[in-house]
């Protein structure tokens, strides 16, 4: 049965959640409450049939998930807003909020609530988020219902919260670390007589492809590195300079370099 959502904080990522929920059918518009300061921002919804304003407390009170999409130094205030509003026995609250932990938003809350984190990244504006949650106090049922709505954005993991920083790295920071592997495979074509354009489109396709064996055939990598590398052939010798250079090395370092970053008070 669907539910009645409100999303508040309708900037970059709490408007890509909205586009994904009405986009798949998962939400209806009118079941659909959007807060922001600037309302302006927000026409698309309105013309939509989403309930668009910018009172939190109303956009709670009317809803039964409320998904926390504003910044990190903005929660506290946000949340002693809406909590006299706030129901145990109605509301579940979702945070997308990047490193406020569940007990922080338990704390503020002040009441029995449940509460789930959820760590999407930024292919969530195309429905293609891998997702990581984590939970305390929800009920089966209610985890379920969060995890599809997250599914019907991407596909979802449910993970340790002590783990949710490991999983900003790996997957919201890892985009990134995505994105810098296809502009070098884009450089490298353009320097092997390619356009611009063609580079980036087969560069991009391919490393598309390749994830894309991954997750359907659930086969490991090296398994599907087998496969193209034949004795004394191109993509052996490709392989093997890389390593020499210190790829795969470099990577993972860049990584746990990115993971000392984030624990970092």
């Amino acid at each position: 049965m669907a539910k009645k959502i409100a999303i508040i904080g309708g900037g970059n990522l709490g408007a890509s959640i909205a586009d994904g929920l009405i986009m798949s059918e998962f939400s209806r518009p009118v079941e659909l409450s959007i807060t922001r300061r600037t309302l302006s921002a927000l026409t698309r919804f309105a013309e939509r049939g989403c309930m668009v304003h910018s009172n939190n407390k109303k956009a709670v009170k009317d809803s039964e998930i409320v998904i926390l999409a504003v910044k990190p130094y903005n929660y506290a205030d946000i949340i002693k807003e809406i909590k006299p509003v706030l129901n145990p026995k109605k509301h579940v609250v979702v945070s997308v909020i990047t490193g406020v932990w569940i007990e922080q938003l338990q704390k503020a809350i002040g009441k029995p609530v449940p509460v789930i984190r959820a760590m999407p990244n930024t292919a969530i504006a195309i429905q293609q988020s891998m997702t990581c949650i984590a939970h305390n106090g929800a009920s089966a049922s209610q985890l379920n219902y969060v995890q599809q709505l997250f599914d019907v954005l991407g596909r979802t993991v449910m993970i340790d919260e002590k783990l949710m920083d490991a999983a900003t790295v790996l997957g919201a920071c890892g985009t990134a670390y995505a994105m810098r592997y296809i502009r070098a495979n884009i450089q490298g074509g353009i320097e092997i007589g390619f356009d611009a354009a063609t580079a980036t489109l087969i560069a991009s396709q391919t490393v598309k492809g390749a994830a894309d064996l991954l997750l359907q055939k659930n086969t490991h990598p090296e398994h599907e590195i087998d496969k193209v590398t034949t004795p004394k052939g191109c993509t052996i010798a490709g392989l093997n300079e890389m390593e020499h250079q210190g790829f795969s090395s470099s990577l993972i370092r860049g990584v746990v370099a990115s993971y000392k970053k984030i624990l970092q008070p």
